[in-house]
């Protein structure tokens, strides 16, 4: 069993830690460049990210005190906002996912998210930095990590900018609730899927004023099926619309109640999204799987050293 880990270390997973490091370095001074701060993760809260599909809790007591392990930054990212113009974070992540997205080859129950969050800034301002970034990315790792590019057998395409744009209306028309598998599949480059209807995503993402039911949101996938890529867009940050919202999801607003009394006092509008390092890593890499872009992936539904 030991030679088998051994050589697995060697291979795929060798380069690809490899690559990781070049590529957490890359994000920072990209975002460093750009004017943004670099802030602490947070580990544990009493408030985290309510997600949009069935999880287990992740729920610790300490002295009687309910806290939550981190499913996303969101709501401190929008409370950073108050003390500094534009964060950014390596945000270690916890989503205790049903054993079933064991087989979708891009699931953690860990993972690292960069997530970064920008005052006053419209969804067009981050997805124009995104795309900025990605592309900085991908062409600083084909000039420093050739080696181990050719070692994996991966060529690395640098996309142009803009990248296209489909409305989420539109890709589930066509394509149902597969939509995102199969326009993946058929991709060359880095996409956008935007514009998506309230059901379909979490209390915080602005809601359009001027289309009701849809919000200021977008998801940005990757091309040959390796899927999504990050996920952001705008906050909502006026107390009734944030209030509003939570009766809407039929959520519990106790569970909310230190974000609820600093919404009182005045959040800025933002705008922002978050980024899975592991599958940044796999789809550089070309890799099979995302637990082939760490040294110790947690599979959902396993247990895992």
């Amino acid at each position: 069993m030991l030679q088998g880990i051994q050589k697995f270390l060697k291979d795929e997973v060798f380069h690809a830690v490899r690559i990781g490091s070049e590529i957490r370095k890359i994000m920072g001074d990209f975002l460093r460049k750009k004017g943004f701060v670099e802030i602490a993760p947070v580990i544990i809260s009493p408030i985290t990210d309510p997600l949009a599909h069935p999880i287990f809790n992740g729920e610790i007591s300490y002295y009687g005190n309910k806290y939550y392990l981190t499913r996303s930054m969101i709501f401190h990212k929008q409370i950073a906002l108050l003390s500094f113009e534009k964060i950014f974070c390596f945000s270690p992540n916890i989503r205790l996912e049903m054993a079933d997205k064991s087989q979708t080859g891009r699931h953690l129950i860990e993972f690292t998210q960069l997530d970064l969050e920008v005052r006053y800034a419209g969804r067009e301002e981050v997805m124009k930095l995104a795309e900025e970034m990605l592309v900085e990315i991908l062409k600083e790792i084909k000039m420093k990590c050739g080696d181990e590019l050719e070692l994996l057998e991966r060529e690395i395409a640098i996309p142009s900018i803009p990248f296209k744009r489909i409305s989420f209306e539109e890709a589930y028309e066509e394509y149902g609730a597969e939509y995102e598998e199969v326009l993946s599949k058929e991709a060359e480059q880095p996409f956008w899927i935007v514009d998506f209807p309230k059901w379909k995503r979490e209390f915080y993402d602005r809601e359009y004023e001027d289309k009701p039911g849809y919000l200021a949101d977008m998801d940005l996938i990757y091309p040959e099926g390796y899927g999504e890529a990050l996920s952001g867009g705008e906050r909502e940050y006026k107390l009734d619309r944030i209030l509003h919202r939570i009766e809407e999801k039929n959520d519990d607003i106790r569970k909310y109640s230190f974000y609820i009394e600093i919404a009182k006092h005045g959040l800025h509008p933002s705008a922002g999204f978050g980024i899975g390092i592991e599958r940044l890593i796999r789809y550089i890499c070309g890799l099979k799987s995302v637990e082939q872009a760490t040294l110790f992936p947690k599979l959902p539904g396993k247990y895992c050293i």
